[in-house]
């Protein structure tokens, strides 16, 4: 789940690095091992909501699934009441880019699908966002869902201790700019642990305004591209909570919560391993 701008600030102050209190938290061998509970929870959830999402059925039915499923493997669900917000999923279709609350809303074919949900197992979040193509989309659809979620992966190639959020950023942005797609700067990845959003803010593009944070062993990310078809511009909905595009161009996000090892990374929410 991303930043959310009405709620938290987009740049945070330059973080201290610590084990304890407030700024970047490292976390021990016995918290990432609860981490990694909460993690395979949020990635089983998202990988039987794409294999059972068809057309015709509701937001609202993938949201409960959601719910029952986090529920019945002993965590709750990290998005639902958080700042108010009603769902246990963002549930975000075609020019919908975030924040989509789950409802009566049908899924139709050739839908481009954003769900992104979170579990708070132990003590600890996890979260994750996935795209999921609708049946048949067309080949620009397709072309944009694969290259959001390579500049995911092309981020998390950067992962390890000694490197820095920039170089996330960077890989991201490199990736993303020659398709001719726009990053969303609007909403960044954050750190992810005891609090859904922790420091720091994880940007998807170069900037200054970020600090430029070396990586240490212990932190855990969540790293979020969220790539447009057409404008980077967005605007939210009276519901106060859906974001969409200003063009109504489509938009694609995919998210990993990520852990920092010496010598890189482990994805924590790998739904290939669940």
């Amino acid at each position: 789940m991303n930043f959310l701008s009405n709620l938290i600030p987009k740049v945070a102050p330059a973080p201290v690095v610590t084990n304890r209190g407030r700024g970047i938290y490292i976390k021990s061998a016995e918290e990432i091992a609860i981490m990694r509970q909460s993690a395979k929870i949020v990635a089983t959830v998202l990988k039987e909501i794409s294999e059972l999402v068809e057309p015709g059925m509701t937001t609202a039915d993938l949201d409960a699934h959601a719910e029952k499923r986090i529920r019945e493997m002993g965590a709750t669900p990290s998005f639902k009441g958080y700042h108010g917000f009603p769902g246990s999923i963002c549930a975000s279709i075609n020019n919908e880019v975030v924040h989509g609350i789950p409802g009566r809303k049908q899924i139709h074919q050739g839908d481009v699908l954003k769900v992104d949900t979170g579990a708070y197992f132990d003590g600890f979040h996890g979260d994750s966002c996935i795209t999921i193509a609708v049946g048949q989309v067309t080949d620009e659809a397709a072309r944009l869902i694969q290259v959001a979620e390579e500049a995911l992966y092309k981020g998390i190639e950067q992962v390890k201790a000694g490197n820095t959020l920039m170089d996330i950023a960077a890989a991201i942005e490199d990736h993303v700019k020659p398709s001719g797609f726009t990053i969303v700067e609007d909403y960044t990845g954050h750190g992810v642990g005891r609090n859904l959003h922790e420091e720091p803010s994880v940007f998807n593009y170069r900037t200054f305004e970020l600090p430029n944070v070396k990586l240490r062993a212990g932190m855990t990310l969540a790293i979020e591209p969220i790539v447009n078809m057409g404008s980077k511009i967005t605007r939210t909905l009276s519901d106060r909570w859906t974001v969409v595009t200003v063009d109504r161009k489509l938009s694609a996000q995919f998210e990993h919560t990520v852990l920092v090892t010496e010598t890189g990374y482990e994805i924590l929410t790998d739904r290939t391993t669940v």
